[in-house]
């Protein structure tokens, strides 16, 4: 007999210990983060990521650019506060972008062992695949 579409077989039960049969092949989709100051190094890190997960096989998607944050200052140019009202101001922008790898969660660590330019942030998050609740 095979299952119905929906239904459980005995490899799919949670074990005793309460971790599903299959679980640690499973694959996960993965969000890498990236934000830099600096956008040719931002890319260069992108591109060594996506190269290294298609090596291996994996789904790759992205990199995906979200839109720049633009971090203003306006000061002053007078220390005293006498003088004429002259003002300095001040821009740091920062860009970001996201690529999303289906793997397993065992193989992040290969993929992400890429050689990171200095001034880029590096976000993982690993968003597991909910697991349905049968009655």
């Amino acid at each position: 007999l095979r299952p119905r579409s929906g239904q459980l077989t005995m490899a799919m039960l949670p074990t005793k210990k309460g971790a599903a049969a299959g679980e640690a092949e499973a694959e996960h989709k993965i969000r890498i983060k990236l934000s830099s100051r600096e956008v040719e190094k931002l890319e260069k890190v992108c591109d060594k990521l996506k190269k290294k997960a298609q090596e291996r096989g994996f789904a790759v998607a992205g990199p995906v650019r979200l839109p720049t944050q633009h971090l203003k200052i306006t000061t002053r140019k007078s220390p005293c506060g006498n003088g004429s009202n002259t003002w300095d101001r001040f821009q740091m922008r920062i860009h970001t972008r996201i690529v999303e790898l289906h793997a397993p969660v065992k193989d992040v660590k290969s993929i992400t062992a890429v050689d990171i330019e200095s001034g880029v942030i590096v976000d993982v998050k690993v968003i597991l695949r909910k697991r349905r609740r049968y009655k």
